[in-house]
């Protein structure tokens, strides 16, 4: 597959080309809107990653280093992870989240989400937030899950569940 190119424009990232439909549709990457497929800075570094796209900005080629100065490492970190595993994961700043993480094989737009993450590394989590968190997944019908990322770069996960009292 000839490699895809993305174009920025201040702080979005989008392609017009047919490969970029065949792989919005295929593997979820991107958002088909207006013609083009808008992507996540967390995708476009993933594709970055892997050689499957080149980024261009006013006709110059941007790098995966430059582009990650703008993002969160430990977030990429996360999201390269759980994509290399399957799963899918789109923006939840909707639900105040880093991530909604969707099932291996679920599509968005055709499924729910089934997780809200949110990436934790080198701070604390106060009880405040974490109840906050915990709420809001749960009244979205999502199960939390933290991602926490240590000072070696490795990551540990926490699904957390409400139970109710009976």
């Amino acid at each position: 597959m000839p490699k895809i190119t993305i174009h920025q424009t201040g702080s979005s990232f989008s392609s017009n080309q047919i490969e970029a439909f065949n792989l919005a549709s295929k593997s979820s990457f991107g958002e088909p809107k207006n013609g083009k497929v808008l992507y996540s800075i967390y995708e476009t570094l993933y594709l970055l990653d892997k050689k499957l796209a080149e980024v261009l900005k006013n006709s110059k080629k941007i790098s995966f280093h430059e582009i990650l100065k703008k993002a969160n490492h430990e977030s990429f970190l996360v999201f390269k992870d759980l994509r290399d595993k399957g799963s899918v994961l789109k923006e939840g700043l909707k639900f105040g989240a880093d991530f909604r993480v969707y099932n291996k094989g679920d599509k968005p737009g055709k499924a729910h989400a089934k997780y809200l993450l949110y990436v934790i590394s080198g701070k604390k989590i106060n009880t405040l937030d974490f109840a906050a968190k915990a709420r809001i997944a749960h009244s979205t019908n999502k199960i939390l899950l933290l991602a926490l990322v240590d000072a070696e770069e490795d990551i540990s996960y926490y699904e957390v569940n409400w139970k109710s009292r009976e």
